[in-house]
């Protein structure tokens, strides 16, 4: 156990118990949210050392009465056994946490190899998420959308957040960071009049929200194109150019936005995409020797390449990274994701305690 990074960190919580108590940081709630996570993270931290030192402190007390008076030894021996496990939380709780933990997402769902099929698909993941997000009280919000002709999405950004500061600073990138990836679907498509089973895949890509602190854009590196919203087969749906399509010139990162009816709201919702894609890629600099699965959860939207697969006729699902399979297949797409997600969560607390924060990614 790192003496000198708990000091740090207890002394990072007192500092940031002072700040929020302080009224004159509430009169910008940016800060104050960002001041609140962090401090939010640093609560569990603070509250085990605080429980480990009260439980030596008592176990010091009995040990000392214990040498006079002999029916203390029982409550000594019990105290020191409690020891290791508080010992072992707070180890666990100083090994460095993912920095986006405490962070809201925006997940980009499209459609890929498949056809109409996997547009369908992809409409059912989407409704997936949103259905987890509204088991766990969290507020979603379409930023923008391409519906096919079928009612399925061809592509679809969903922002999600969660409301105030989150409990010990998980937010929702700490549940929903494992479902970047190619999502893989076995069932009989609705366009299928054999009932033959088709195999089709949709692309998830989880995004932490940046806030302006976190990424400096550049306006003059901007190319803006603004054009006419479409629908399913290309239809026209506005009769003024109300879409917005932002180029950000360094990176070639291309963010297109039509889902409102103004211009200038196609625009902000653009740049909060622009802003997680930035933040992800600056992320992914900074990782550059990590694993190929860190580094980008899509590559290619190809029925190979899948971290799950959506099996309808045996009402299967099955995370490959980690081996894990249920059959509630129908739970699952209703938004009772904690199974799967508890699986990934635990395998990754494994790598981290066993010096490896790669594998469960892998």
């Amino acid at each position: 156990m790192s003496s000198e990074r708990l000091a740090r960190l207890l002394d990072e919580y007192a500092e940031l118990e002072k700040r929020l108590a302080d009224p004159a940081i509430h009169a910008d709630q940016g800060t104050a949210r960002r001041v609140g996570r962090r401090y939010a993270e640093l609560v569990p931290l603070h509250k085990a050392a605080a429980e480990l030192e009260q439980a030596r402190a008592d176990l010091a007390a009995a040990r000392e009465l214990a040498a006079e008076d002999p029916s203390f030894a029982a409550e000594a021996e019990t105290l020191a056994a409690e020891l290791p496990a508080l010992e072992e939380r707070l180890a666990e709780l100083l090994i460095p946490r993912d920095p986006h933990d405490a962070k809201d997402v925006i997940v980009e769902i499209k459609a890929g190899e498949g056809g109409e099929e996997s547009a369908l698909f992809a409409g059912d993941l989407l409704r997936m998420y949103t259905r987890y997000a509204e088991r766990r009280g969290w507020l979603t919000e379409v930023i923008d959308a391409q519906d096919s002709d079928l009612g399925g999405v061809k592509d679809v950004s969903l922002a999600i957040k969660t409301k105030g500061v989150p409990e010990g600073g998980n937010g929702v990138w700490s549940r929903l960071k494992w479902e970047g990836g190619v999502h893989r679907v076995q069932r009989v498509p609705v366009t299928e009049s054999q009932g033959r089973i088709h195999t089709s895949a949709a692309g998830v890509l989880v995004l932490p929200e940046a806030e302006e602190v976190d990424v400096t854009i550049d306006p003059n590196e901007l190319r803006i194109d603004v054009f006419r919203s479409s629908g399913p087969g290309g239809q026209s749906v506005n009769t003024t150019d109300s879409a917005v399509r932002i180029t950000h010139l360094p990176t070639g990162i291309v963010v297109s936005c039509q889902n409102e009816k103004s211009q200038l709201q196609n625009r902000e919702q653009a740049m909060r995409i622009l802003r997680a894609r930035l933040l992800a890629a600056a992320q992914e600099q900074a990782d550059a020797a990590a694993s190929d699965a860190r580094k980008a959860q899509v590559r290619t939207v190809d029925r190979s390449e899948r971290i799950r697969t959506y099996n309808f006729p045996q009402n299967r699902i099955t995370d490959h990274r980690i081996g894990y399979t249920a059959y509630n297949l129908d739970l699952a797409l209703a938004g009772e994701l904690d199974g799967v997600l508890d699986a990934l969560s635990e395998a990754d607390r494994a790598a981290r305690l066993a010096g490896d924060p790669e594998l469960a990614r892998r």
